[in-house]
């Protein structure tokens, strides 16, 4: 199995002169894409002088193939491997995530409460209004595949590198999984902020209301991302999402 070069997990110690270097941030990316997605926000806030981690989700960055052999269960088991792996490096974290990653951020939030001192949501799924995906129960016995999702970016000359197919059972696994994150919401109490592109062609806004009215956080905001589509940590609003986050970041883990 070759992992892709833009795939390859980051890494970055904190900065050991300041207090920032106590501080971790946890980045996932979503499906079907890679840490390709994450990596210009994960090097702003390395840059910040935080202890920075953005894992590849198994199946991800190399093969769709490879990929529907993987499950809901190894993704989050990854995630939470390199959440632990981090937490014990520093005092407090913050988790962010894309798409599918967001999903799995509010997972981990629910599951370790008293461990995550805030989410940075960006386009999150947690449900889905596209008639094509009722079928995929059905479909993934028939085909492997269908055409991917990947590279939803209004700016052009980017790409996320992630799939140009969309694995059947893998997808299966992420939407049968989203009713428990659904579930779960009420058990998430860190303070949130979530961007939404106001034009996204891969996750409607069903999502972000879902998790808005579904969460505990007494510290809840929203803001409307203008001029991106799905991956928007890519596109042109991405310095808004890297500055936002790191005020957010700041605010959240003040002594």
């Amino acid at each position: 199995m070759t992992v892709s070069p833009s795939a390859e997990p980051f890494v970055a110690e904190g900065d050991a002169e300041s207090p920032r270097g106590r501080i971790g941030v946890l980045l996932v990316h979503g499906f079907t894409g890679s840490t390709a997605s994450m990596r210009p926000w994960s090097e702003y806030l390395a840059g910040q002088g935080y202890a920075v981690s953005a894992p590849r989700l198994p199946g991800h960055g190399t093969t769709w193939q490879e990929m529907n052999k993987t499950t809901w269960a190894d993704w989050y088991g990854e995630v939470e491997r390199a959440f632990l792996a981090l937490a014990q490096q520093v005092d407090t974290v913050v988790v962010c995530g894309l798409s599918m990653g967001g999903a799995l951020a509010l997972r981990l939030a629910a599951d370790h409460p008293d461990r995550v001192a805030g989410l940075v949501l960006v386009n999150p799924a947690v449900t889905t209004e596209r008639k094509d995906v009722k079928l995929v129960p059905v479909l993934k016995h028939v085909i492997p595949a269908m055409p991917g999702i990947a590279n939803d970016i209004k700016k052009p000359g980017v790409s996320e590198h992630g799939y140009d197919r969309t694995p059947l059972r893998a997808l299966h696994s992420m939407i049968v999984t989203w009713k428990e994150v659904r579930e779960d919401l009420p058990r998430v109490t860190a303070p949130v902020l979530l961007f939404r592109s106001a034009e996204d062609h891969v996750v409607d806004p069903s999502s972000a209301r879902i998790i808005l009215g579904g969460i505990s956080s007494r510290d809840a905001t929203e803001r409307v991302l203008a001029n991106s589509y799905h991956v928007a940590t890519l596109d042109n609003d991405a310095q808004q999402i890297f500055e936002e986050s790191a005020d957010f970041i700041r605010r959240v883990t003040a002594p």
